[in-house]
Protein backbone atom coordinates (compact mmCIF):
# COMPACT_ATOMS: atom_id res chain seq x y z
CA UNK A 1 0.00 0.00 0.00
CA UNK A 2 0.75 3.74 -0.66
CA UNK A 3 1.38 6.23 1.49
CA UNK A 4 -2.16 8.33 0.48
CA UNK A 5 -3.71 4.59 0.90
CA UNK A 6 -2.80 4.08 4.26
CA UNK A 7 -3.88 7.56 5.23
CA UNK A 8 -7.10 7.12 3.73
CA UNK A 9 -7.58 3.64 5.43
CA UNK A 10 -6.28 5.68 8.82
CA UNK A 11 -9.06 8.16 8.48
CA UNK A 12 -11.99 6.11 7.42
CA UNK A 13 -11.30 4.09 10.67
CA UNK A 14 -11.09 6.73 12.89
CA UNK A 15 -14.36 7.92 11.96
CA UNK A 16 -15.75 4.36 12.19
CA UNK A 17 -14.62 3.86 15.61
CA UNK A 18 -15.79 7.52 16.73
CA UNK A 19 -19.53 6.60 14.91
CA UNK A 20 -19.25 3.11 17.06
CA UNK A 21 -18.36 4.94 20.20
CA UNK A 22 -21.51 7.49 19.44
CA UNK A 23 -23.69 4.70 19.23
CA UNK A 24 -22.36 2.84 22.43
CA UNK A 25 -22.69 6.02 24.52
CA UNK A 26 -26.67 6.05 23.32
CA UNK A 27 -27.09 2.33 24.15
CA UNK A 28 -25.82 2.91 27.01
CA UNK A 29 -27.66 5.71 28.04
CA UNK A 30 -30.94 4.09 27.07
CA UNK A 31 -29.79 1.04 29.04
CA UNK A 32 -28.86 3.15 32.27
CA UNK A 33 -32.65 4.66 31.99
CA UNK A 34 -33.75 1.17 31.57
CA UNK A 35 -32.03 -0.60 34.33
CA UNK A 36 -33.97 1.54 37.12
CA UNK A 37 -37.53 0.52 35.71
CA UNK A 38 -39.39 -2.38 36.65
CA UNK A 39 -39.61 -5.31 33.96
CA UNK A 40 -42.89 -4.25 33.12
CA UNK A 41 -42.16 -0.77 32.73
CA UNK A 42 -39.51 -1.96 30.48
CA UNK A 43 -41.87 -4.14 28.14
CA UNK A 44 -44.37 -1.77 27.68
CA UNK A 45 -41.89 1.27 26.63
CA UNK A 46 -39.90 -1.22 24.35
CA UNK A 47 -43.59 -3.00 23.13
CA UNK A 48 -42.62 -6.25 24.16
CA UNK A 49 -44.59 -8.99 25.63
CA UNK A 50 -43.80 -10.45 28.86
CA UNK A 51 -41.63 -13.31 27.91
CA UNK A 52 -43.45 -15.72 30.57
CA UNK A 53 -46.66 -15.75 28.65
CA UNK A 54 -44.87 -16.67 25.08
CA UNK A 55 -45.14 -19.62 23.66
CA UNK A 56 -43.72 -21.75 20.91
CA UNK A 57 -43.49 -20.09 17.40
CA UNK A 58 -44.05 -16.41 18.80
CA UNK A 59 -41.04 -14.13 18.07
CA UNK A 60 -38.40 -13.81 20.12
CA UNK A 61 -35.91 -11.53 17.88
CA UNK A 62 -37.33 -8.34 19.81
CA UNK A 63 -34.73 -9.29 23.41
CA UNK A 64 -31.96 -9.92 21.36
CA UNK A 65 -31.96 -5.47 20.11
CA UNK A 66 -28.98 -3.81 22.27
CA UNK A 67 -31.70 -1.61 24.22
CA UNK A 68 -33.28 -4.52 25.69
CA UNK A 69 -31.52 -4.93 29.36
CA UNK A 70 -29.83 -8.01 29.71
CA UNK A 71 -31.95 -9.54 32.55
CA UNK A 72 -34.85 -9.20 30.19
CA UNK A 73 -33.28 -11.10 27.57
CA UNK A 74 -31.87 -13.51 29.88
CA UNK A 75 -35.53 -14.05 30.52
CA UNK A 76 -36.50 -14.60 27.04
CA UNK A 77 -33.76 -16.96 25.99
CA UNK A 78 -35.02 -18.98 29.14
CA UNK A 79 -38.48 -19.50 27.95
CA UNK A 80 -37.11 -19.83 24.40
CA UNK A 81 -35.26 -23.10 25.49
CA UNK A 82 -38.40 -24.31 27.13
CA UNK A 83 -41.31 -23.69 24.50
CA UNK A 84 -38.89 -25.59 21.69
CA UNK A 85 -38.96 -29.00 22.61
CA UNK A 86 -35.54 -29.78 20.09
CA UNK A 87 -33.76 -27.27 22.59
CA UNK A 88 -35.97 -28.47 25.78
CA UNK A 89 -35.15 -32.69 25.22
CA UNK A 90 -31.45 -32.32 25.79
CA UNK A 91 -30.26 -35.85 25.46
CA UNK A 92 -27.23 -37.23 26.94
CA UNK A 93 -24.69 -37.08 24.31
CA UNK A 94 -24.73 -33.45 24.71
CA UNK A 95 -21.06 -32.76 27.00
CA UNK A 96 -21.81 -29.63 29.02
CA UNK A 97 -25.43 -30.77 29.51
CA UNK A 98 -24.79 -31.04 33.18
CA UNK A 99 -25.35 -28.85 36.02
CA UNK A 100 -21.48 -28.31 37.48
CA UNK A 101 -22.17 -25.14 39.28
CA UNK A 102 -22.17 -26.93 42.32
CA UNK A 103 -18.53 -27.95 41.49
CA UNK A 104 -17.05 -25.44 44.47
CA UNK A 105 -19.27 -26.62 47.50
CA UNK A 106 -18.68 -30.11 46.26
CA UNK A 107 -14.92 -30.15 47.47
CA UNK A 108 -16.06 -30.26 50.56
CA UNK A 109 -16.52 -34.13 49.80
CA UNK A 110 -13.57 -34.62 48.22
CA UNK A 111 -10.97 -36.58 49.82
CA UNK A 112 -7.32 -36.49 48.37
CA UNK A 113 -3.92 -38.23 49.64
CA UNK A 114 -2.19 -34.88 47.67
CA UNK A 115 -1.17 -32.47 50.23
CA UNK A 116 0.49 -28.66 48.97
CA UNK A 117 4.23 -28.63 48.70
CA UNK A 118 4.52 -32.49 49.77
CA UNK A 119 2.39 -34.06 46.53
CA UNK A 120 1.56 -37.79 47.11
CA UNK A 121 4.58 -38.34 49.23
CA UNK A 122 2.40 -38.92 52.42
CA UNK A 123 0.25 -41.40 50.70
CA UNK A 124 3.55 -43.06 49.17
CA UNK A 125 4.98 -43.55 52.83
CA UNK A 126 1.51 -45.32 54.00
CA UNK A 127 2.11 -47.44 51.08
CA UNK A 128 5.81 -48.46 52.24
CA UNK A 129 4.70 -48.74 55.85
CA UNK A 130 1.78 -51.47 55.12
CA UNK A 131 3.97 -53.29 52.33
CA UNK A 132 6.66 -53.87 54.83
CA UNK A 133 4.07 -54.41 57.87
CA UNK A 134 2.97 -57.63 55.54
CA UNK A 135 6.10 -58.39 54.57
CA UNK A 136 7.44 -58.20 58.11
CA UNK A 137 5.35 -61.98 58.87
CA UNK A 138 6.69 -63.63 55.88
CA UNK A 139 10.14 -62.57 56.18
CA UNK A 140 10.14 -64.05 60.16
CA UNK A 141 8.96 -67.12 58.63
CA UNK A 142 11.70 -67.76 56.31
CA UNK A 143 14.11 -66.51 58.93
CA UNK A 144 12.61 -69.22 60.68
CA UNK A 145 12.98 -72.12 57.79
CA UNK A 146 16.60 -70.88 57.52
CA UNK A 147 17.37 -71.39 60.70
CA UNK A 148 15.77 -74.49 60.91
CA UNK A 149 17.41 -75.59 57.95
CA UNK A 150 20.90 -75.14 59.73
CA UNK A 151 19.47 -76.69 62.51
CA UNK A 152 19.43 -79.64 59.98
CA UNK A 153 22.22 -79.34 58.36
CA UNK A 154 24.56 -78.73 61.45
CA UNK A 155 23.25 -82.01 62.84
CA UNK A 156 23.57 -84.13 59.47
CA UNK A 157 27.41 -82.93 59.53
CA UNK A 158 27.83 -83.59 62.93
CA UNK A 159 26.72 -87.32 62.16
CA UNK A 160 28.75 -87.67 59.56
CA UNK A 161 32.06 -86.02 60.60
CA UNK A 162 32.77 -83.99 57.43
CA UNK A 163 35.60 -81.98 57.17
CA UNK A 164 36.46 -79.74 54.15
CA UNK A 165 39.72 -79.71 53.56
CA UNK A 166 41.04 -76.03 53.77
CA UNK A 167 43.04 -76.04 50.79
CA UNK A 168 39.76 -75.80 48.84
CA UNK A 169 38.45 -72.99 50.97
CA UNK A 170 41.97 -70.65 50.16
CA UNK A 171 41.49 -71.54 46.48
CA UNK A 172 37.66 -70.06 46.36
CA UNK A 173 38.75 -67.06 47.88
CA UNK A 174 41.19 -66.48 45.53
CA UNK A 175 39.09 -67.06 42.87
CA UNK A 176 36.49 -64.91 44.10
CA UNK A 177 39.31 -62.37 44.44
CA UNK A 178 40.73 -62.07 41.08
CA UNK A 179 39.61 -59.93 38.61
CA UNK A 180 37.85 -61.22 35.60
CA UNK A 181 40.63 -60.62 32.50
CA UNK A 182 38.57 -59.46 29.48
CA UNK A 183 40.00 -60.42 25.92
CA UNK A 184 39.61 -58.02 23.11
CA UNK A 185 38.41 -59.39 19.99
CA UNK A 186 37.95 -57.56 16.86
CA UNK A 187 35.58 -58.51 14.62
CA UNK A 188 36.83 -59.52 10.77
CA UNK A 189 34.29 -58.67 8.12
CA UNK A 190 34.74 -60.54 4.67
CA UNK A 191 33.17 -59.65 1.73
CA UNK A 192 32.45 -62.04 -0.97
CA UNK A 193 33.38 -60.77 -4.68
Amino acid sequence: MDMWSRRKAGVLAEVEAEERAQVAAVVAKEQATLEEKTDAEVLAELELQDPDQMEMGDDFSGFMKAAVPERLRRRALRKLWLTNPVLANVDNLVDYGEDFTLATSALETVATAYRVGKGMMAHVEEMKRQDAAEAAPEATEVEEDLVSQEQTIGEMIDQEDVVEPEEDVAQDEEEEQAPEILVKRRMRFAFAS
